[in-house]
């Protein structure tokens, strides 16, 4: 296969994912420019009961993470009937895990809360905005999966579509329901919460629609209620450790929240922008990481082991120019700061460094994403990551980030800087890993193709 078709392919990927994962961004872009015009403690606020949804979101990436590694190479080889199967296994996963989260911030808002602030303030806002925006859990274990499905089965664009659509209903909703605008009602946060529920039930919808139509791959009950067992046993070889590597780095970058929200109103804003600002950021970098998992999934699924190895090689390579990229768009936010006039001047300060820490963070970042959440998991190799964040995060950043701001009480900026080493520390592991070639695998069971 030339070179230009790599290209083709790769640019069939990426810019449908780019444009999906820009859209996700905008929405908390949106977010915290409506929020922010209320005042800062509800950026704050919003902000920390974000994490929730985030801690969420690790859940529904180790469980389609499962479902891409297993769906991808069963698509490479045009065998639908298993990736059926294996789309129940992940719907089923994903629904029984979206309701305590539902459960939760809808009847223990403030006990939630009081894990990341100890402002009475921070925590009775973050309380009004998860008990309205807790129904939307639901319905994100309900669509993501299949969302999910047809990415790895040559849909990305109308997944990338569905969730854009999405994103501009909440955006939307976002401004009507917040201010108030002509017949709707003046909500404020709860408004911004009502917003996403809102953008999601119609994306389960959509999503449903398209499920249901012609020949596409189907949500089948038989498979709900009875699940392949051979393909079952293959699903929680390879997505065990995802969820493990997922949990170990989602866990301990929520702690960083923890940590920042703890130091008071003015860290936990200026943090906020900064995440906000790094997202945006890099979605060329996750559109990247998203395709080098089916690009290499799909040749390895088909057996073609030395162009899966290429192809991570060029991946490797174009992560690498995406991330000092990521890094240099973030420097040239740096001058428009105090444009950021609903934020204090204290916590404009602490934003001005924290970006150029993120400038460093996100090259380290788009390697990592690429390697360890695209091309290792597609051959079967994902336990390498939970062993990295593990040692990286649990070892290290954290436990130095909590000694930092609670046992030796040193400011903001030290404590941000300690924090955000991860990903650059774990880099030389990650290419000595990636070398050894472990990855180079195809996980297409020959008695799963025997039973259909």
């Amino acid at each position: 296969m030339n070179g230009d078709n790599f290209k083709s392919k790769l640019l069939k990927l990426v810019i449908p994912i780019t444009l999906q994962q820009l859209m996700l961004a905008l929405v908390s872009v949106t977010d915290a420019v409506m929020i922010g015009f209320l005042n800062q403690d509800s950026l704050s606020a919003v902000s920390l009961a974000g994490q929730v949804q985030f801690v969420f979101h690790l859940f529904i990436f180790s469980v389609t993470g499962g479902v891409s590694v297993l769906a991808t190479q069963y698509w490479g080889i045009k065998d639908k009937d298993s990736v059926e199967k294996i789309l129940a296994i992940g719907l089923k996963l994903l629904v029984l895990f979206s309701i305590p989260f539902t459960l939760g911030a809808l009847i223990f808002p403030e006990t939630i809360m009081k894990c990341f602030a100890s402002d009475p303030v921070l925590i009775e806002k973050g309380a009004q905005y998860l008990r309205t925006v807790s129904l939307s859990y639901l319905f994100l274990g309900f669509s993501q999966p299949y969302l999910c499905i047809m990415k790895n089965c040559g849909n990305a664009g109308k997944s990338s579509l569905i969730s854009s659509v999405s994103v501009i209903l909440n955006i939307i909703f976002n401004w009507l329901l917040i201010f108030g605008v002509g017949i709707f009602p003046r909500l404020e946060i709860r408004g911004a919460a009502l917003a996403t529920v809102i953008s999601k039930a119609a994306e389960l919808v959509w999503t449903m629609a398209i499920c249901f139509k012609g020949d596409n791959v189907k949500i089948r009950l038989k498979y709900i209620l009875h699940s392949d067992k051979i393909l079952k046993k293959d699903y929680w070889k390879y997505a065990l450790p995802m969820f493990g590597n997922n949990m170990v780095w989602g866990i301990g970058f929520t702690m960083y929240s923890v940590i920042l929200g703890h130091m008071g109103s003015d860290a936990a804003a200026a943090n906020s922008i900064a995440n906000i600002v790094k997202n945006l950021a890099i979605c060329l970098c996750q559109g990247v990481s998203s395709a080098s998992a089916v690009l290499v999934g799909i040749e390895l699924g088909q057996g073609m082991l030395d162009k899966a190895k290429k192809y991570g090689s060029n991946l490797c390579r174009i992560s690498l120019i995406c991330g000092i990229i990521s890094g240099l768009i973030i420097l040239c936010v740096i001058p428009f700061v105090p444009l950021f006039g609903t934020i204090t001047p204290t916590a404009q300060k602490y934003l001005k460094v924290m970006l150029i820490v993120c400038s460093y963070y996100v090259v380290g970042k788009a390697m990592n994403m690429t390697v360890i959440a695209g091309i290792f998991p597609s051959g079967g190799d994902s336990r390498f990551g939970f062993k990295c964040d593990t040692i990286t995060m649990w070892c290290v950043t954290v436990p130095l980030g909590l000694i930092s701001a609670f046992l030796l009480n040193l400011p903001v900026i030290p404590v941000y800087i300690i924090i955000n080493i991860d990903e650059i520390v774990k880099l030389p592991a990650v290419y000595k890993h990636y070398k050894k070639y472990l990855w180079l695998n195809n996980l297409t069971n020959t008695e799963a193709l025997n039973n259909n």
